[in-house]
């Protein structure tokens, strides 16, 4: 064979099994179930959204996969944020309540995680934490201080 072909037959190789490694380095989009509140909410959602940390629980942001000024998301597992919910339906009037820096979060346990949703306010902001990491320690804490600077 043809040194030049030889040689131009490696860069070849070289360069789509770089572009392989590159394609399957990134990190897939998170799909969050997008909320649909009213028009007022779903602004005020939209800033607090913006203004969310670049790292929950020492997790980094994701992008999620319909790009919504609605939902964030960190980590892998992802902890997820949804903006605008309906009040929980399993929130009654005796339920236990966690207050966090000033903020009321009913807690649900999940099959693999704990689901928040903030109470006492006029925009209800749910947070799916995975088992993986430590709620109320750190991911929770993380997104409140967000909260009640607000």
């Amino acid at each position: 064979m043809d040194r030049r072909i030889a040689k131009t037959l490696t860069s070849l190789v070289v360069v789509m099994t770089s572009g392989a490694v590159l394609t399957g380095c990134g990190v897939a989009k998170v799909a969050v179930p997008v909320p649909t509140p009213n028009p007022a909410i779903a602004a005020a959602c939209s800033e607090i959204v913006k203004a969310m940390p670049a790292t929950v629980d020492g997790q980094e942001r994701r992008s999620v996969a319909d790009n919504s000024q609605l939902t964030a998301a960190w980590g892998n597992p992802a902890i997820t944020l949804r903006c605008g919910v309906d009040s929980p339906s399993n929130l009654k009037p005796e339920s236990s309540i966690m207050t966090i820096n000033g903020v009321d979060w009913f807690p649900e346990q999940l099959t693999a995680g704990y689901r928040f949703t903030t109470v006492n306010s006029a925009i209800f902001i749910e947070v799916n934490v995975p088992d993986k990491y430590n709620p109320e320690a750190n991911a929770l804490t993380d997104i409140t201080n967000v909260l009640a600077s607000k």
